[in-house]
């Protein structure tokens, strides 16, 4: 059990980060509802926009301060890190729940509150690089690639379970999800203070801290011209499905009148479908279609998916939508990611990869922007017709690429 509570330890983390994004889904919308009932204009005709920044100030923290988390973990340890990362991630919690009783003194220092909470996050949330860093310190490189899987299982387990968690949690009340959050944070600073040994010995320790700069690896990996039509594929890809996430819970509220629960449901179904595609069907269909073929499907289906949101005359219509939504990115995003990877070689993947995952952090900042805006000021449905017309530009452009690779798939290992 000794030597693998630091795994274990590294797999909760990892959830709980997940988990807590994924609670703060279905219930961030209706703490920025409460706003509007200050009456000011502004906060009424702003909901989405709010919703947005909110989402895009925690992404924007989390592409900023990844590489300084990881530097600083090179520099004075992987333990220190992680489990001062972990405790702000607790704090961040606790000021969201904490920011509604701030209403009554001002609506404005409510909505202070509620970004201070999402930056604090944000920025000790982005931690990911660290626990990949110490899996690397404690396993063989032939383990390595099974360590590294159990960090994609604690995503696929954090994103479908996050938002059913804080659906049914705010039953009880708005803010029990968040605490809940910020109490399964605590308590891992506390399981990881007695079972977490430090990864990286003193010897092997960087004499400073060298962080990269987020912005120079996306211009760098967008100056290889094998990749740069698909990595504007992505971009598209992304900068619709974050404004979906982002948008989905206003919209629902504002034509359907659903609740935070209602969205949780929709929001697990989302997550039960990447799971079921990306963790058994893609193994089947790869071989047989290849990469190149269910990448195109893939935004294919996405772009019908987006339409389908746009036009559900009921609320029963957005769950074939949003399946069909999801099984296109589950097939498309992990595609195109191959395709990257296949065309470029094998000394540079380390950095075409981390380029690319800072070029879709930056979607995660700007999608959820631009669906706010187009909701507030154009209509309720325009981020999804738009969504739409992004995913089938970015189809249009792939299939460009990928149609010469089109052909008898090369089989993949089991």
């Amino acid at each position: 059990m000794a030597k693998r509570s630091p795994m274990v330890f590294i797999f909760i983390t990892v959830l709980i980060d997940l988990l807590g994004i994924g609670i703060v889904v279905p219930v961030l919308p209706f703490y920025v509802k409460i706003l509007e009932e200050s009456g000011d204009p502004w906060l009424i005709a702003n909901r989405a926009l709010l919703v947005g920044g909110l989402s895009a100030i925690f992404a924007l923290m989390q592409f900023l301060c990844a590489p300084w988390l990881g530097s600083l973990s090179d520099r004075y340890g992987r333990r220190p890190v992680l489990l001062i990362s972990l405790f702000g991630t607790g704090v961040g919690y606790v000021i969201f729940g904490l920011s509604e009783h701030l209403f009554v003194i001002s609506p404005w220092l409510m909505l202070t509150a509620l970004f201070v909470s999402r930056i604090v996050d944000g920025v000790t949330g982005a931690n990911i690089s660290t626990a990949q860093a110490y899996i690397a310190d404690v396993t063989t490189p032939e383990n390595r690639a099974r360590g590294l899987g159990m960090i994609g299982a604690a995503f696929g387990l954090g994103f479908m379970l996050g938002p059913a968690l804080g659906g049914w949690l705010s039953i009880y009340g708005l803010a029990v999800p968040v605490y809940f959050a910020a109490a399964l944070a605590f308590m891992n600073v506390i399981f990881g203070y007695f079972v977490l040994p430090e990864s990286l010995p003193v010897e092997r320790r960087s004499t400073r801290v060298q962080a990269s700069n987020p912005f120079m690896r996306v211009w760098s990996v967008l100056q290889n011209t094998n990749i740069r039509v698909l990595l504007i594929g992505i971009v598209l890809l992304n900068l619709a499905f974050t404004g979906m996430q982002s948008n989905f819970a206003v919209y629902s509220d504002r034509r359907f009148g659903l609740t935070a629960l209602d969205n949780a449901i929709i929001f697990a179904v989302v997550g039960l479908v990447a799971v079921i595609v990306q963790g058994f069907l893609l193994r089947m269909l790869v071989p047989r279609f290849g990469e190149a073929c269910l990448a195109a499907v893939g935004m294919i289906l996405m772009t019908i998916g987006f339409e389908g949101l746009a036009v559900a005359p009921t609320a029963m219509w957005l769950y074939p939508a949003i399946i069909v939504l999801s099984m296109g990115s589950s097939m498309a995003t992990p595609s195109l990611t191959s395709l990257v990877s296949r065309r470029v070689s094998a000394d540079v993947q380390g950095a075409t990869l981390g380029g690319s995952q800072a070029l879709t952090s930056l979607t995660t900042v700007v999608g959820p922007m631009l669906a706010g805006v187009l909701s507030d000021t154009v209509h309720v449905t325009a981020p999804y017709h738009t969504g739409a017309l992004l995913v089938l530009s970015g189809t249009l452009v792939v299939i460009m690429t990928v149609l010469p690779m089109i052909r008898a798939p090369r089989s993949v290992p089991q």
